[in-house]
């Protein structure tokens, strides 16, 4: 019996500015500008990717009582610019983050339903929620949200959209709706009708405990964390197996990391050039805002090429609004430490070697075989990668490392279908609300 090669997955993410990028190269663009999302929207399809992924930014983050101008400095509202891609692209999926915490089922399902019904059935959610109440001031809500209660409101607001969606029949029949649960109590009759894949791609961004188990019982794709083999398959492993219990097969969810690329014509040429963006990534000054959002006290008086500070940080700093705030900081402060003693790194040195990397870094043959390694040995069942330059970030990968992923049977050469479900490999969710 002929064993089917198991292809792997590609996505492009939009992440705006933020310290993944290289806002100040000369070759960036506009972040705002529809320009910027249209070529590398583009790019990606050109690419043969699933999908186009946008983040989302709903409060400008503050640090020391001022917006941080190295940080986002605007993020327009993605489900807009992804209806304006629908009209400039053909098959690629177009996927918008929208927080389930601040928004309500009706509408946000209706105006998904939209994009999928503009794009022809590429349409995708990727949702994510907030228990910063920082973010909430933006809203009338405000701060009600305990963060206990951010899973279950974004699984209720999942079931609730996915009733929506089914509402409608295939032949147009609108029937009506009515829900009663913890956190909505609505009830009447969706004006769209149902769109070209039924229920819109839903995709879960979370690696904790808490987060696996909302992506296996709700979610079509899983956008995680990049790690090492080894760590890809024990996440793998894990989110796997949990669909079971919710009567779910392994391939109804895909596990996709996000991802950053750095090629070289040789491995050393390719470790040079991902060691000038990590010091571009990391100013002076970005390493010490990195620095006091760790301690959470102003750090602006030391040195960015002198040592750590020798105190812990505080419990409970107000230094930094908008941002999650690192786990164990005083365990962060002491590892950190530990690796600037045992080599020689000052402060920005220290930052740049504790929280930044690329993730696959060589030549485009190197790079190709270990993308497909990571599928064949089920570490992961594709990729989203986050360019560090906007718009040009995919151009090299698309023209150099795509074709060799073809060649060797990794990727497909041309879309067989036109919905994001068929890129996917989703079945029918017909039955699933």
């Amino acid at each position: 019996m002929t064993v089917r090669r198991k292809e792997l997955h590609l996505a492009a993410h939009f992440p705006g500015v933020n310290n993944t990028t290289v806002w100040a190269d000369p070759r960036a663009k506009s972040q705002i500008e529809f320009s910027s999302f249209e070529q590398l929207a583009r790019t990606a399809e050109r690419g043969l990717f699933d999908f186009f992924f946008l983040a989302e930014g709903l409060r400008l983050r503050e640090h020391k009582g001022r917006i941080h101008d190295l940080d986002v400095v605007g993020r327009p509202e993605s489900l807009t610019v992804l209806n304006a891609l629908a009209a400039v692209t053909d098959r690629i999926g177009l996927a918008a983050t929208v927080n389930a915490t601040f928004n309500e089922p009706y509408d946000l399902a209706r105006r998904l339903t939209t994009l999928d019904h503009l794009s022809g059935g590429r349409a995708a959610w990727n949702v994510v929620t907030s228990s910063d109440a920082f973010t909430g001031e933006n809203f009338r809500r405000g701060r009600y949200l305990d963060r206990a209660d951010r899973y279950t409101r974004a699984a209720e607001f999942v079931t609730v959209a996915r009733q929506l969606w089914d509402s409608w029949t295939a032949d147009g029949v609108s029937r009506p709706f009515a829900h009663r649960g913890r956190h909505f109590d609505i009830t009447g009759e969706s004006t769209v009708p149902r769109s070209p894949q039924g229920h819109p791609v839903v995709i879960q961004a979370g690696d904790s405990d808490e987060g696996r188990e909302f992506a296996a019982a709700t979610a079509d794709v899983i956008f995680t964390r990049h790690g090492t083999l080894e760590a890809g398959r024990a996440f793998y492993a894990d989110v796997k197996k949990r669909l079971e219990k919710y009567g779910r097969g392994p391939d109804g969810l895909k596990i996709m990391p996000g991802v950053t690329v750095v090629l070289g014509d040789t491995a050393a040429e390719a470790q040079e050039k991902a060691s000038e963006i990590r010091r571009l990534q990391v100013s002076p000054q970005n390493a010490i805002l990195t620095l006091e959002q760790i301690w959470g006290v102003d750090l602006s008086s030391y040195d960015p090429d002198g040592p750590l500070p020798e105190t812990d940080p505080v419990p409970e700093p107000s230094i930094t609004q908008g941002r999650t705030r690192h786990g164990d900081t005083v365990a962060i402060a002491e590892k950190w430490r530990a690796l600037s003693k045992e080599k020689g790194l000052s402060i920005r040195e220290t930052v740049i070697e504790a929280s930044t990397r690329q993730s696959f870094i060589g030549t485009p043959e190197a790079v190709a075989t270990e993308l497909d390694e990571f599928v064949r040995r089920d570490a992961a069942d594709g990729f989203i990668l986050v360019p560090h330059l906007t718009p040009g970030g995919l151009d090299e990968f698309v023209d150099r490392v795509v074709p060799l992923l073809q060649e060797r049977g990794a990727f497909r050469t041309e879309y067989q279908g036109a919905t994001l479900r068929s890129h996917l490999g989703l079945s029918d969710p017909v039955g699933r609300s």
